[in-house]
């Protein structure tokens, strides 16, 4: 697992000219390794997330719940034990990351995302050789669906597991990831 970058307080960018312009943020770290297969991409993290240096943070965000759903045969981690729940992630070949490295952002929202910068797909896909597939984690990640299968990974787009994304019920999405994943071989 690769290591978190202090990201929990704004940088302000030097080249804004407005006092009030949005906070820049700095995203979380790549969790992938040599077992990795495939990569839940998501936007960018929320503002707990960035808080705590942790993916899907937000106690209301349905994504630890919704892969314990589908790996019930294999107890999960405690919240508290984020790095716990990290190596059950990759002993699973399943890895996380975002699209955007950086951004500007007032919030959580992805609608509120401003000058992004995507990450370096390049540099993950060398240093994961098994990976194969890109699970895009709602539309905002979906819309770089091209860069990854650009690196020759299949790239399908899931409901997000975000509170902000509440149209779907918790069983469909469970559904959804559950189709992607098993047609993946990874359940």
């Amino acid at each position: 697992m690769a290591a978190g970058r202090q990201s929990g307080v704004p940088k302000k960018s030097s080249t804004s000219v407005a006092e009030n312009a949005p906070a820049r943020w700095q995203g979380l770290a790549a969790v992938a390794d040599a077992r990795t297969r495939a990569l839940v991409l998501g936007s960018f993290p929320g503002v707990r997330s960035l808080q705590l240096q942790q993916y899907y943070a937000h106690p209301q965000n349905q994504f630890w719940r919704l892969l314990q759903a589908l790996w019930r045969q294999h107890p999960q981690p405690a919240r508290e034990d984020y790095a716990g729940r990290c190596e059950w992630l990759l002993a699973r070949g399943l890895g996380l990351w975002d699209v955007y490295d950086s951004c500007e952002r007032e919030g959580s929202l992805d609608s509120a995302i401003r000058a992004a910068q995507v990450n370096d797909f390049g540099a993950l896909r060398q240093r994961c050789p098994d990976l194969k597939l890109a699970l895009h984690n709602g539309g905002e990640s979906f819309k770089h669906a091209r860069q990854t299968e650009a690196l020759g990974l299949t790239a399908i787009k899931l409901p997000s597991t975000s509170p902000a994304h509440a149209s779907w019920s918790f069983e469909k999405k469970l559904q959804a990831w559950r189709e992607a994943l098993a047609a993946h071989g990874l359940l």
